[in-house]
């Protein structure tokens, strides 16, 4: 039974293997051409090296990880353009939801996205960064519930594979952006109006995806440059 069940769980364990693997990747924690061993992976998330090394078959076919004869796996090329890419797609599903919470959310829901951004606020004041991507990820989360489009919320979920679900407050800039997006958001759904709230949602997801790469282009010319 002991075992069963442990089979039972491993898509969940590669899941979230994989999960993991992508949020180093992308946060730019793991650098082009870095080893990433399944045995470490297991050890970093208490999981087996199965369902790690499951995972890393898996993000060598999406294009993350390379597979290498007598070296194993590592870190693919990953630029700056190709993350704005990943989050374009994702930043258009998510201005879809919240034209759709624009128009479903309740005033009671409209204050609980307040309350949040207001907790936005203050953590920021406090440079709690751990608990201001705490409060960023209830924020989005909450209006991707008011939007109800369950078929939308599910593709948004593929696409969110591939936006790292940690070290936002590592990113320069991002806590600064985030307050006074969040403000434009707010705007557009307090105003019932989708387009602004689409707009305002679109402009956010992108705006995130482009500090990030950002950095991802100025490491890489810094590497080029050994001066």
């Amino acid at each position: 039974m002991g075992a069963r069940a442990a089979e039972a769980g491993r898509p969940q364990l590669s899941d979230d293997a994989a999960a993991y693997v992508r949020s180093m990747i992308m946060s730019g924690q793991w650098r082009p051409g870095d080893s990433v061993r399944p045995e470490a992976v297991g050890q970093a998330l208490s999981i087996s090296a199965t369902p790690a090394r499951e995972a890393l078959h898996v993000l060598r076919v999406e294009g993350f990880l390379e597979l290498l004869p007598r070296r194993g796996f590592q870190v693919a090329r990953l630029t700056g353009q190709d993350i704005r890419d990943l989050f374009e797609a994702h930043a258009l599903i998510s201005g879809e939801l919240a034209a759709r919470a624009a128009v479903r959310a309740t005033p009671d829901e409209l204050d609980e996205l307040d309350a949040l951004h207001h907790e936005l606020l203050a953590a920021a004041y406090r440079k709690d960064l751990a608990l201001l991507e705490e409060k960023n990820h209830a924020f989005h989360r909450l209006i991707n519930l008011v939007a109800d489009a369950r078929k939308i919320t599910w593709v948004l979920t593929l696409t969110g594979r591939y936006i790292p679900t940690r070290f936002y407050s590592e990113i320069e800039g991002w806590p600064q952006a985030t307050l006074h997006d969040h403000s434009k958001i707010l705007e557009g759904l307090r105003a019932r109006d989708a387009e602004a709230a689409r707009a305002a949602m679109h402009d956010h997801i992108a705006n995130a995806g482009d500090l990030l790469a950002r950095q991802f282009d100025k490491r890489a010319a810094g590497e080029q440059d050994p001066a």
